[in-house]
């Protein structure tokens, strides 16, 4: 046999990436080695597991239960394999469910059908979203929701204690008894979908009877969508893309915040002639839209649109996004819909969470949702699902039709009327190169909160610029028309540049603004920045 290789808990907790973990999984790309080896797999299920059992000892009694899932990754089965021999070894059920979506993961965990061996203790969703080929990782969650940053931290450093055990046997408990088991949990989920449809529809049989709508899944796990949710509802799916599982993504990449893959979906619209686009991201978290005309709802306008909605349903709510969204559409939710916006941090954890506190402090919230695709309703049980933004969506549509008002998807574009937005928005990236001696031996972390603190107080000094009154994350300045937001990345080491203006010109004028803070900050890298700048 061989031997096992050492690793150290540090070497577990690189794999942390917020409430995820990720690694990298197939072998073949330069300077990128694997690290979420069968072994690691195995010792993070096993660890996840024994976690579990600790959360829920005074149900000691009773068997556990843990749901596995995968996108379309080329490394799911193997990892899948790794993770129900984890589990297994601690005593715990193993049910697999094979290619799956993450919100269908979380699912699982509050289903009730005997059936479908429903509901589990635990769920481990295995995806990397929208990340490489070689990339893959893990969620997991519980009833309570996805499992936070600590708890990851956690489960990484119990199976790094595992590992080095180098067998999972000494964390074994009633190894024989524990079971693997397949079912076809998605038709639960997707039948679920359409059940919400039917019901906001007033229980007409297919609501959508006559709607052109086209899916773009990306090659990811969001295929059922056309055949599954669509077609049972009565829409005409024909045109759909990408439906195929494809884990090497040949087309795009699944993401609807890349400009490649909304063009994907854009063009399949007006070449079709539909009412309308939807695309999902690999694991189906995040989705976006596309009208008739071919504009696209993703973003703030996605933001705008589902507020619209929410707003109609929960007058005067909050609605909870991140930092980076506009001004005009805090404008449009407060002005024109009569809500409250609270723009809060990056990540949508960070989002949800907000929502979820602000309810508790009696603010009543309803939405929480990130300008990624990331968004979560409190009638959803606050889970980020794509498919479930869609169906909210579709519920538009329906009603419209229900009401006389037909249309196509003209009724979801009058949603969003009003809403400014900006002629030139940019994101750059400004690298802290830690191996600078201007670091001085210090982390990227303190490293940039020092530039924003300095950014912050030369802003003061400005006239023309004028700080955000009320900011969660960075430095927000307002000016020439526009504005700017200079932040802190969650886990790497830069710094995001955030521009929106009406005119170029206006937008380089912010861009100089920071370019006179930040040049003296010799380990930050300012190419982009620099090139920007520079007017032709």
């Amino acid at each position: 046999m061989a031997a096992v290789p050492t690793l150290e808990k540090a070497d577990f907790l690189k794999l942390q990436n917020g409430s995820d973990i990720r690694g990298v999984a197939v072998a073949g790309v330069e300077g990128e080695p694997v690290n979420l080896t069968e072994p690691v797999t195995e010792a993070i299920a096993a660890a996840f597991a024994a976690w579990l059992k600790d959360k829920k000892k005074e149900e000691a009694s009773r068997h556990l239960s843990i749901s596995i899932g995968h996108d379309s990754r080329i490394s799911a089965q193997t990892l899948q394999d790794a993770v129900s021999r984890g589990i297994s070894s601690v005593g715990v059920d193993v049910i697999q469910y094979g290619l799956a979506s993450t919100p269908a993961m979380f699912n699982s965990t509050l289903t009730e059908d005997d059936v479908f061996l429903c509901p589990v203790d635990g769920s481990i969703m295995i995806t990397a979203s929208h990340l490489p080929y070689n990339r893959n990782g893990f969620k997991f969650f519980t009833s309570a929701g996805g499992l936070g940053k600590a708890d990851i931290k956690d489960i990484l450093e119990l199976a790094a204690d595992i590992f080095k055990n180098s067998s999972v046997e000494a964390y074994a408990r009633n190894k024989a008894s524990a079971s693997v088991k397949r079912v076809d949990y998605m038709t639960v989920y997707t039948s679920n979908l359409v059940k919400a449809v039917r019901r906001a529809a007033g229980n007409i049989e297919k609501p959508l009877e006559g709607f052109h709508i086209v899916v773009d899944a990306g090659n990811g796990a969001g295929g059922f969508f056309a055949a599954k949710v669509l077609e049972p509802l009565g829409a005409i799916t024909s045109g759909s893309q990408f439906l195929e599982p494809d884990g090497l993504f040949p087309n795009h990449i699944p993401n609807p915040e890349d400009k490649v893959a909304m063009k994907a979906i854009t063009q399949a619209v007006l070449d079709n002639e539909a009412d309308l686009g939807i695309i999902f991201d690999t694991d189906v978290d995040r989705s976006a839209a596309v009208d008739s005309a071919g504009r696209e709802f993703n973003r703030n306008r996605l933001i705008a649109l589902m507020s619209a909605i929410v707003l109609e349903e929960h007058p005067g709510t909050t609605i909870v996004t991140d930092s980076v969204t506009s001004d005009g559409l805090s404008t449009f939710i407060e002005k024109k819909l009569g809500g409250k916006h609270r723009r809060f941090k990056r990540g949508y954890k960070n989002v949800i969470d907000e929502a979820i506190r602000l309810n508790s402090t009696g603010e009543e919230s309803h939405l929480a949702i990130e300008t990624s695709g990331h968004g979560a309703l409190k009638e959803n049980h606050w889970l980020d699902d794509g498919a479930y933004l869609m169906v909210k969506v579709l519920n538009k549509l329906a009603s419209a039709r229900a009401s006389g008002a037909g249309g196509g998807s003209r009724v979801l574009t009058d949603l969003v009327e009003g809403l400014e937005e900006a002629a030139v928005a940019v994101e750059l990236r400004l690298k802290i190169n830690q191996s600078h001696s201007d670091l001085k031996g210090g982390s990227f972390r303190d490293y940039g909160e020092a530039v924003l603190k300095h950014l912050e107080n030369s802003i003061d000094l400005d006239p023309k610029l004028r700080k955000a009154p009320v900011n969660y994350e960075g430095v927000r300045v307002s000016g020439f028309g526009g504005w700017f937001l200079l932040r802190l990345s969650l886990h790497d080491p830069v710094l995001p540049l955030n521009i929106e203006a009406p005119t170029h010109n206006d937008a380089v004028k912010l861009g100089l603004a920071v370019v006179a803070v930040v040049k003296e900050f010799a380990a930050l890298d300012t190419s982009a920045l620099d090139k920007f700048v520079q007017v032709s």
